[in-house]
């Protein structure tokens, strides 16, 4: 299986990033990962070597970002407006750095959006508010407002709210959203969504689901049993909807 390290320094970040590519050919696989990971998790916890076959038969390339939660969300430090501002840099370096080198490795036309836990939330606002870019959206256990408190899970934000923490959460905006062009090309991105019947989001997923029925953008929820919020689920999942 061909794997490529790759860093370099980013101007909109203002610090050096670093990926792995794995696959030669095929869709090209955005990979956020999880609150704790780095841009190895993925291959740490085996959910790459369950996408092998797929990789190797060249229908997959991996891409495996950092993901900064650190100085964004979980940026204890910051005052939340530096953290949702942090968050929107990272979107840029995405938008205008990753995406844009995707493009010049692998002309394939599709693009998919894949993350676990925070990275779910992080792969579908990203999808949700620029839809036209990519073709698919698969989120496992994802929290798709982190404003709200769960279990043992905060307000990311600590009470303090403002427009871009608004139009950065899901389930913040998706009910305001009236363009009929994002609409139109959101309703053209499959959505996959999963979570646990168990697992502390699932009502959270639930309610996204009902928000994307009621804007007519068809989607898949699959909600497995038990607590799927585990690497163990995640690598079975992955070849079923990657």
């Amino acid at each position: 299986m061909n794997r490529e390290y790759l860093r370099w320094y980013s101007p909109r970040l203002e610090r050096d990033m670093e990926l792995l590519v794995f696959g030669h050919a095929g869709a090209k696989v955005l990979m956020f990962p999880t609150r704790d990971g780095r841009f190895w998790q993925y291959e740490q916890i085996g959910i790459v070597a369950s996408l092998a076959e797929k990789l190797n038969a060249g229908h997959l390339q991996l891409y495996c970002i950092e993901g900064l939660a650190g100085e964004t969300f979980y940026g204890a430090g910051r005052h939340p407006s530096e953290r949702i501002r942090r968050h929107r840099a990272f979107e840029e370096y995405i938008l205008n750095e990753v995406l844009p080198l995707m493009a010049q490795k692998n002309d394939h036309e599709c693009t998919i959006v894949h993350g676990c836990s925070l990275g779910a939330f992080q792969a579908a606002s990203l999808v949700f508010r620029h839809p036209h870019l990519f073709r698919k959206l698969v989120a496992f256990s994802g929290r798709y407002d982190l404003t709200m408190q769960v279990e043992s899970f905060t307000d990311l934000f600590d009470g303090y709210y403002d427009d871009d923490i608004y139009f950065h959460t899901p389930t913040h905006f998706l009910p305001g959203l009236a363009c009929e062009l994002q609409l139109d090309k959101l309703r053209q991105v499959d959505i996959v969504l999963t979570i646990g019947d168990a697992d502390p989001f699932v009502d959270n997923n639930r309610y996204l689901s009902r928000l994307l029925a009621d804007k007519q953008i068809s989607h898949h929820l699959h909600v497995w049993d038990g607590r799927a919020h585990r690497a163990g689920a995640w690598r079975r999942m992955a070849p079923l909807y990657i």
